[in-house]
């Protein structure tokens, strides 16, 4: 199988010790390519993906401030964000949204940054990777407003009726380990009325590792556990959906021509 992570944070401390052999089994695994998420520790340093993304030709980046880091936002950080957006290898602006389970930042905040960012991808013609957590209302509305109608719904844990709301404004929706575990039945009928062209697969990692790996630190190569999972609830070969899931982040996010991997 051909697989492609389409999110996942690489510069995270718990792979300090041993970066390249995670990176390394997940290419054994069959990840061909990976999109690693540039929100990092939040402003001022945006630039931790694009510079794993410098130095591997198949992983890919993104830039953005997390919801939980809105507060850190200032004037400067939407000039960086817009540099580092004409780079080759960043593909979209992610992770961005909405996050009222923690509130880390006042909710008018991360409201105002999400919408800040929301606009500057549309300038920049990038897609979006959408982060949202018990915000699900005010997310659409602000997409509504704001958005292009092209991006991602990470880390997809709503209900059916949630999924067609993405769906009809045009997201694309990524599974991760989530749908492997076994008290997510509302996910895997998401998952299974997902349109093919539609469905995209993540690990998140280091977070939500799948079942049978739940525990421990995720990390790509885990990703076949989740494609498996799609697969059977879809009823469709392993390979169909990894070479699905493969074909709709090129056409997504690799389309600006940044695809030399």
């Amino acid at each position: 199988m051909t697989l492609v992570d389409s999110h996942c944070h690489l510069d995270d401390a718990r792979f300090a010790e041993d970066r390249e052999t995670v990176i390394a089994r997940a290419r054994s695994a069959g990840v061909e390519r990976m999109l690693t998420i540039g929100t990092g520790d939040g402003p001022p340093d945006l630039s931790v993906a694009v510079r794993l993304s410098d130095q591997y030709p198949f992983v890919y980046a993104t830039v953005g401030v997390h919801p939980h880091n809105a507060s850190q936002a200032a004037p400067e950080t939407y000039e960086d964000l817009r540099r580092l957006l004409r780079h080759p290898k960043v593909v979209a602006v992610g992770e961005i949204g909405l996050d009222y389970h923690y509130d880390f930042a006042p909710r008018p905040v991360q409201r105002e940054v999400f919408e800040r960012q929301l606009e500057l991808a549309r300038e920049a013609a990038k897609p979006i990777v959408i982060h949202t957590r018990e915000a699900w209302d005010d997310t659409l509305r602000l997409l509504d407003r704001h958005g292009s109608g092209e991006g991602i719904m990470h880390c997809f844990t709503g209900t059916p009726g949630e999924a067609r709301e993405a769906l009809d404004r045009g997201f694309h929706l990524a599974f991760g380990g989530v749908l492997t575990f076994p008290k997510a039945q509302a996910v895997r009928d998401a998952a299974a009325l997902t349109p093919g062209h539609r469905l995209l697969v993540e690990t998140d990692a280091p977070y939500m590792a799948p079942v049978p790996r739940r525990g421990k630190r995720n990390e790509p190569a885990f990703l076949v556990d989740t494609v498996r999972m799609l697969a059977e609830v879809r009823g469709a070969p392993p390979e169909q959906i990894a070479s699905l899931t493969t074909a709709n982040f090129e056409r997504l996010c690799l389309r600006a021509g940044a695809a030399n991997g």
